[in-house]
């Protein structure tokens, strides 16, 4: 099952009206992103705590990675460059780190909040190789805006 992101921006958006707090945000967008999409294998945040640093939060599937360093890994990337990077090959990313060994491939975005302050950065891994598109990360970016952006 492949997801309708059409359908998920409206349960979202009905889900998350009113609320203000990052963390229950995360949690429940973790959860609908997760049980959206076959290819999302894990599926979470990781919180800016403190600078450089990223810290696990919400997030659905196998245990993470507790805490990674801005200058590591494909999630240290996306908070350090504020770019998303869309990975077909985790293998093959330098520095990347293995958190599970069931990674394939991955996507990870930042998330800014209103003023434009990095907060955290969502990590969807796959099991399957090569599984992100384009329109995954444009798709998904509107959605972290639309949440996160009226913070």
């Amino acid at each position: 099952m492949r997801v309708n992101y059409d359908d998920l921006s409206k349960t979202v958006a009905a889900l998350t009206e009113g609320e203000r707090d990052e963390v229950a945000l995360m949690a429940t967008l973790a959860c609908e992103l997760h049980h959206a999409d076959d290819r999302f294998d894990w599926t979470g945040f990781y919180r800016v705590t403190e600078p450089e640093v990223l810290k696990i939060g919400p997030y659905q599937g196998g245990h993470g990675c507790l805490v990674i360093p801005f200058s590591r890994g494909v999630c240290g990337a996306a908070a350090r460059t504020g770019q998303v990077q869309l990975v077909d090959d985790v293998e093959a990313f330098a520095g990347h780190i293995a958190c599970s060994s069931s990674t394939r491939s991955e996507i990870v975005l930042p998330v800014y909040n209103r003023a434009g302050e990095l907060i955290g950065v969502l990590d969807i891994d796959s099991d399957q190789p090569a599984v992100f598109t384009p329109e995954d990360a444009e798709q998904l970016s509107a959605i972290l805006h639309s949440v996160f952006g009226r913070l």
